[in-house]
């Protein structure tokens, strides 16, 4: 039985690309029932609906500071749609600690560094900035705290001192197709579990993994 799975947007939507088209593979454990986003124009939702996918809009400016209310309204449309897991992509609006909890384990974030490090806004300049000579990607469920939670899965690429925000952004944001996929399939397929607010899977990196930045010559 696949898990069913709602993708939460506010903009173009490419991880929730990324996403829609793994899941159209025979032997994916997910299936995407549901694009929602709170901006009725996100173009994501255009995307989804050419994939083949509904996608609803619930406006969440129309609730102001009611964050309870706009949560309400979602959750509705989460149980019409009967949903196992929830993944947020470039989904722009905070929850309530009641209802992360109320998915506790069910609903996963992507955040573009290499958690714990540069949560927040702006992580491509805050890696840059700090002179980090690798950054990346992180999968990770979501808890009442901001870009926190139990980490299913990073991905990791170079940094060069010619970046920009923008070159940097670039190359993670092809890590992070990589990789949210393949978390989303870890988890649906039962092969993550958490212990004492660590993620543990039945994935694990080889041990001669690594990449070293920079490379001497």
């Amino acid at each position: 039985m696949k898990r069913r799975v709602a993708i939460l947007i506010s903009g173009r939507g490419s991880n929730m690309t990324a996403l829609v088209e793994a899941a159209r593979a025979q032997d994916f454990p997910a299936e995407t029932v549901v694009v929602i986003s709170n901006k009725a124009d996100a173009a994501g939702l255009l995307r989804a609906r050419a994939a083949g996918i509904p996608a609803i809009a619930i406006e969440s400016k129309a609730y102001g500071q009611d964050r309870a209310g706009f949560e309400t309204k979602l959750q509705a449309a989460l149980d019409d749609y009967r949903v196992d897991l929830i993944c947020l992509g470039g989904f722009m609006r905070l929850f309530t600690a009641a209802f992360v909890q109320r998915w506790h384990g069910r609903m996963l974030n992507i955040h573009p560094s290499l958690l714990p490090s540069f949560p927040g806004l702006d992580p491509h300049g805050q890696a840059l900035r700090a002179g980090v000579k690798i950054s990346g990607a992180t999968v990770h469920f979501v808890i009442p705290e901001t870009d926190a939670g139990p980490i299913v899965m990073q991905g990791a690429v170079a940094v060069r001192d010619d970046d920009t925000a923008e070159t940097l952004s670039a190359r993670i944001l092809e890590i992070e197709h990589r990789i949210y996929p393949e978390a989303l399939r870890l988890v649906a397929g039962g092969g993550a579990r958490l212990e004492d607010d660590i993620c543990k899977s039945t994935a694990n990196a080889k041990s001669h993994d690594s990449l070293i930045s920079p490379t001497v010559i």
